[in-house]
């Protein structure tokens, strides 16, 4: 049966047999076919983000990740040098516990956690959101690994990985509830652009996902084969 509400849309997503971006494709084609305001409007903002070059600056493959120290949802500060001590790390910057396109990506990451793990790695999620928003989005999306608050984002700031939504999408936000000054702290109306890093253990960039487009997110399988790959070479 087809689905009949974007939110019934979002559910089958979460749930279908087949590739993360196939997953996302079919939920903003819902936005779509069920004529959601936000279509155009994310659209737009896209559109302003790729003509800015947004996330261009951001770390490239073989670049040093810049470090970090951030707190946990547990209360206690982690730095990127802990989650590369036994293993490569995957760090994947999000927009929140509102976020369904973040649902989808963050389930699908917590899927191959177990095999990760194996691996030695560690992933985390950076939010932007304060202590008790991070720590929904943890339970809410029953998340096995760590979210870090980025308050203010200024860690994506330093990256280049900040973006301010516009008037356009605020008013379709405010108007559902999703009041980020209140989630975030701030009240610049600003969100990480959502990318994803693979970290070695030498702090260097192995692979990684930066797209303006924040409907589109890395496959896990990329991840895998990353980190397989990783393992062959020795680099974990």
């Amino acid at each position: 049966m087809a689905p009949r509400t974007i939110r019934e849309a979002l559910e089958e997503a979460l749930v279908m047999d087949a590739p993360l971006g196939e997953r996302l494709a079919f939920f903003a084609r819902a936005l779509r076919d069920f004529d959601s305001p936000y279509a155009a409007a994310y659209d737009h903002l896209v559109h302003r983000l790729v003509s800015g070059r947004a996330g261009a600056a951001a770390p490239k493959v073989g670049d040093p990740m810049p470090p970090f120290m951030l707190p946990s949802d547990s209360g206690r500060l982690v730095d990127l040098e802990e989650l590369i001590e036994e293993g490569p790390a995957v760090v994947s910057f999000n927009r929140g516990h509102w976020c369904p396109l973040c649902k989808l990506e963050l389930t699908a990451l917590a899927g191959i956690h177990e095999k990760v793990a194996v691996l030695g790695t560690r992933m985390v999620s950076i939010v932007p959101e304060r202590l008790p928003f991070a720590t929904k989005m943890k339970s809410d999306f029953n998340l096995p690994f760590t979210v870090l608050t980025d308050i203010d984002n200024g860690y994506a700031l330093s990256l280049g990985l900040m973006m301010w939504v516009g008037d356009q999408v605020r008013g379709l936000y405010l108007s559902d509830g999703v009041n980020l000054p209140e989630f975030n702290g701030a009240e610049g109306w600003f969100l990480p652009i959502p990318a994803t890093f693979v970290v070695g253990r030498d702090g260097h960039v192995i692979t990684r996902f930066v797209d303006p487009d924040f409907r589109k997110r890395m496959q896990v399988e990329d991840i895998l084969a990353t980190l397989g790959s990783a393992a062959g070479s020795g680099r974990t």
